[in-house]
């Protein structure tokens, strides 16, 4: 009971000191805000909170918040937002809470020991973990999520949804594991991509007196869930906007990268070189290559779905077409989870040093290209390659490492011994 008191009261002194944090810096800096909601590292064309406000405006004085060619976010923000008093400070106050929100769900996936010790893969190394408050604290004081915080951008609701989702999985509750993953496909389409290995997770960690059996019959079950929320909230947004034209303007822009705002992914420069005639061949292309991880990785790690999981939070930050920070917060949130395999990881100090260098160079190049005007689009693009390298190494790092550990449990007489490619 009184440890039970202790870790309770250690965890509300980690979300209050969180919150202290995010609320100082937003009223001590008054300025810092507006600067970081227009950084390209943190705002996106389809996570920005200055179009949130171009179509709240629009919203509020009943125009199509999409006649502006601006606002490409869902619908259901514009209500959402709109309902807030317009002091700041409950703006402030929402992002705050969803941070904490995803802390939370983030801290019972650390806590469910899911990462070293799934139903059909026991690790011999799971007793070298960190703890969930650990975790939670890691997350919640990444600069990279309190930047996101501060800079208000949408990709914090779509990252607690995630979160909660792969949460409510590991607790064996998959019709609310499938309501989740549903808000955040609507809100940012991608995340549907996590669907065939949160399947498989909510199959793995189903209580036996829920359990549905055959497998086919479960996700079959959890697909339709996935698809009556999508109809419902598809639905709410049609009676709310009175047209279907949100579809392209959300979900359309993504898909035909038609906002080539830069950012710090690999696709908007690319597209702005491309010749209109193969413009359409290499969307194709990328699209394939962002989905195609998804069937690999699970198959081949079928034994352990919530690396299959974090693995692809890793790769859609790099590869998808509009990434920021928030999505390297989350993949970086995920990676401490597999603290026993950090020793079979070979290049953490060139990831660190990558990430870190790009980190502090990355603002460096944008404002020799925008500001100075000393320097061009080849400047910051040349870093966000860096960036993405750097990301790329730690996703390939982190798969050495699990299959690494699996292999030494099918083969215990080759633990600790080098691995050389002939």
């Amino acid at each position: 009971m009184d440890g039970g008191k202790v870790t309770l009261g250690r965890t509300a002194g980690l979300y209050l000191g969180a919150a202290v944090l995010r609320l100082a810096l937003f009223t001590l800096f008054p300025g810092l805000a507006d600067l970081l909601t227009g950084r390209v590292e943190i705002s996106t064309p389809v996570t920005s909170f200055k179009r949130l406000q171009e179509g709240l405006f629009l919203y509020d004085h009943n125009v199509s918040p999409y006649d502006g060619g601006v606002y490409h976010q869902a619908p259901l923000f514009l209500p959402l937002f709109s309902l807030l008093p317009s002091l700041p400070i409950f703006t402030y106050l929402l992002y705050i809470a969803v941070d904490i929100l995803s802390a939370g769900a983030l801290l019972k996936i650390a806590d469910s020991g899911e990462a070293g010790s799934s139903a059909l893969f026991t690790s011999p190394r799971r007793e070298k973990r960190w703890s969930g408050f650990v975790i939670a604290a890691v997350f919640l004081f990444n600069p990279f999520t309190i930047a996101t915080c501060i800079g208000r951008s949408t990709s914090v609701f779509t990252t607690c949804a995630i979160l909660h989702a792969i949460s409510r999985a590991v607790a064996g509750a998959p019709f609310s594991a499938m309501v989740a993953l549903s808000f955040a496909a609507y809100l940012s389409m991608y995340p549907l991509l996590l669907l065939p290995p949160l399947l498989l997770l909510c199959y793995d960690r189903q209580l036996p007196e829920r359990a549905i059996k055959p497998g086919m019959r479960s996700a079959a079950t959890n697909i339709l869930v996935v698809v009556g929320v999508l109809a419902a909230l598809f639905q709410m947004s049609y009676l709310m906007t009175g047209s279907w034209e949100f579809l392209p303007s959300t979900y359309g822009v993504q898909l035909t990268l038609s906002d080539l705002t830069p950012n710090i992914g690999l696709w908007w420069y690319f597209f702005i070189e491309m010749f209109d005639s193969f413009r359409s061949f290499f969307l194709a292309v990328f699209w394939l290559h962002l989905s195609c991880y998804v069937g690999g990785l699970t198959i081949r790690l079928r034994r352990q779905p919530l690396v299959v999981l974090t693995l692809l939070l890793g790769i859609f930050s790099i590869f998808k077409p509009y990434p920021s920070i928030s999505d390297a917060s989350l993949f970086l949130a995920m990676v401490p989870l597999y603290r026993h395999v950090f020793p079979l990881m070979r290049y953490t100090f060139v990831i660190a040093a990558v990430i870190m260098y790009t980190t502090f160079l990355g603002p460096a190049f944008y404002h020799l290209w925008i500001y100075a005007g000393s320097g061009n689009a080849n400047f910051f693009y040349a870093i966000t390659l860096v960036w993405g390298l750097g990301q790329s190494l730690l996703v390939c790092d982190l798969t050495f490492a699990v299959l690494r550990d699996e292999w030494e449990v099918e083969r215990p007489e080759m633990a600790g011994k080098d691995i050389r490619q002939i």
